[in-house]
């Protein structure tokens, strides 16, 4: 087992499944240990949706975004078309960059509904207005349930704590270096995405305790079980 997958496990045991991509249309936006989701194109769109919004800004920020359109009985590509500009806007300034993001959005919802019902490729989504390697590996990952891992801020932060990488690290080196890691002992494409996904999320979770303010990693048993791997 290499250090990634040791990381993966020792988080996965402390933390438990996650149940990534929390969704707005249910009581319990985590759907821990069931991995049927997103079960629908309303689903899959949502996921698209919060990986714009999340752009720049926490989550937290995003699901009050997400929740304006709720109440607007916008969240969907319908209720968003529905909305006058400036209603969409305000409704998703929580999450920042407002005006930006709803030209994002909306030029998304295009490609989205060109696609008709397809999966894009990563290079597809790369080209549209908008959309960086984290965000189309975002939708890709919990949008389309394709195995290609997620690095945003935390990952790099945890990598570059314990040794794995420096500081110049790139986004490609870091997906290249998680993917080749937790790949290197599973065959079965379906738990290889699981663990994608559930190693993205428990990232998250770990880092949000010991990797948001400096200085970084005070108590984290991370650094104590792989001091400067």
């Amino acid at each position: 087992m290499n250090t990634i997958e040791k990381i993966y496990t020792l988080l996965y045991e402390t933390y438990g499944p996650q149940g990534w991509w929390p969704f707005m249309k249910y009581e319990d936006f985590y759907h821990i240990s069931d991995y049927s989701f997103p079960r629908d194109e309303g689903e899959v769109f949502e996921v698209c949706l919060g990986s714009i919004l999340t752009q720049n800004t926490s989550f937290s920020s995003v699901v009050k975004s997400l929740e304006n359109l709720k109440g607007l009985d916008a969240l969907s590509i319908d209720g968003i078309k529905s909305l006058d500009i400036d209603t969409f806007k305000l409704a998703i300034k929580p999450s920042g960059y407002h005006n930006q993001k709803a030209r994002y959005i909306l030029g998304f919802i295009d490609f989205f509904e060109e696609l008709g019902g397809s999966v894009p490729g990563r290079e597809e989504l790369l080209n549209v207005l908008g959309i960086g390697e984290e965000t189309a590996d975002s939708m890709l990952l919990y949008g389309y349930n394709i195995a290609e891992f997620k690095v945003d801020a935390y990952t790099k932060r945890l990598l570059l704590e314990l040794g794995l990488i420096t500081e110049k690290a790139k986004y490609k080196d870091m997906k290249k270096l998680m993917q080749d890691a937790l790949a290197e002992s599973i065959q079965d494409k379906k738990e290889l995405l699981i663990t994608y996904q559930e190693c993205h999320a428990l990232i998250v979770k770990h880092s949000k305790i010991f990797y948001s303010k400096k200085p970084y990693g005070v108590g984290c048993f991370l650094k104590e079980a792989f001091p400067l791997t």
